[in-house]
């Protein structure tokens, strides 16, 4: 097992690149919002599709430090790892451990400018469905979230909690940006109410 995760740690930086470059990918604009930010963003993607999403953020903004949110978890460990290797700033922890460092990191990088990645349905889900600290930190300081809906022509498909997907090479990736400006929630009621709302409507995507 030791061996295993070894070889995977030096196996990901480089294998990970590769698979992205291969893949033949499409971006396109929600109707709604096209505009990307400039400065402080909330870039999100379902845990499912992290192979996509970790490797598009530093593709759409090109010459910006990743901060990425990974859990704490073994998973979590390797996955840190490949992206340290591959450049991103670390943000470790979740909503179920170490959530005030997390939430104080996020909100720190945000103030400055920065960009966050994390998946808001992750580490343990429930599926495609935003964790409500991510939609409270981007209203409380007034981020845009970026929700990238990611498909692939051709993929293999684990039993996992997350309905994993692991990209075939060369295959097809239609890529759908929706841009989201949170409104000031009166109450946690409407932040709730407004996460289900935006959960069912992106769950699908």
């Amino acid at each position: 097992m030791i061996a295993l995760t070894a070889i995977s740690r030096r196996l990901l930086p480089v294998a990970l690149p590769l698979l992205f470059r291969s893949l033949r990918i499409t971006i396109a604009s929600s109707p709604e919002n096209s505009s990307l930010p400039e400065q402080d963003a909330l870039f999100t993607f379902w845990h499912g599709k992290m192979i996509t999403g970790w490797l598009l953020a530093r593709k759409l903004f090109p010459g910006r430090t990743v901060h990425a949110v990974v859990s704490l978890s073994e998973d979590g460990s390797l996955l840190s790892d490949a992206l340290a290797a591959l450049g991103y700033s670390l943000i470790r922890g979740s909503s179920s451990n170490k959530s005030e460092k997390v939430r104080d990191d996020v909100t720190s990088v945000l103030q400055q400018g920065g960009l966050v990645a994390i998946t808001p349905d992750g580490p343990r889900g429930p599926l495609h469905q935003f964790k409500y600290g991510s939609l409270r930190i981007a209203s409380r300081q007034r981020t845009p979230l970026l929700f990238a809906s990611i498909r692939y022509s051709s993929a293999w498909k684990l039993k996992s909690w997350d309905r994993f997907e692991i990209p075939k090479p060369f295959s097809r990736v239609n890529v759908i940006l929706h841009r989201i400006d949170l409104p000031q929630f009166g109450s946690e009621d409407e932040l709730r109410h407004y996460g289900m709302q935006l959960s069912e409507t992106l769950g699908n995507e």
